[in-house]
């Protein structure tokens, strides 16, 4: 049995530069990907930035803040956000704290029908699809809501 420790006591401060007040630790990471926790204290960001993976932004806890590519939209326990590979990022928080689990795929992972059901689709189909928010089978997230709730609406200042 291996088990994983994580959370209050085990993380570190994370992120690319320009990030503030945001802590984390990897659960697991290897060739196919990474899992991690980050934290986000109140009036915290993780900087704007993109990287190769194919990332799920899984908030478990409090709420905030994500951007992806020009789009802002306010988060909440119990929603995932999709960062498609080479699209710029961010989470920030305001007056409350937020928890996530990131799960990373690593670039090559992405290109294996791993998360599909049925025939294998070529990479490029695959990071289309991701790019324009369709689904992707089972054990895909749900589909975006066709109006956000009116409380969603993204905050006019910005942490950096």
């Amino acid at each position: 049995m291996d088990i994983r420790r994580f959370g209050i006591g085990h993380r570190r401060q994370e992120g690319p530069a320009g990030t503030h007040g945001v802590d984390g630790q990897s659960i697991h990471t290897d060739y196919r990907g990474v899992i991690g926790e980050l934290a986000f204290r109140p009036r915290s960001a993780m900087a704007l930035h993109s990287n190769p993976n194919l990332s799920y932004f899984i908030v478990i806890e409090g709420g905030g803040f994500v951007q992806v590519g020009d789009e802002r939209a306010r988060v909440a326990a119990g929603e995932a956000v999709v960062w498609p590979q080479n699209v710029v990022h961010a989470a920030w928080t305001e007056l409350t704290p937020m928890r996530a689990v990131v799960v990373e795929f690593a670039a090559a992972a992405v290109d294996t029908p791993a998360l599909e059901s049925g025939a294998p689709k070529r990479p490029s189909e695959q990071t289309a699809k991701l790019q324009a928010g369709e689904s992707q089978a089972d054990g895909a997230l749900a589909p975006l809501p066709t109006a956000s709730p009116p409380d969603r609406g993204s905050s006019d200042r910005e942490p950096w």
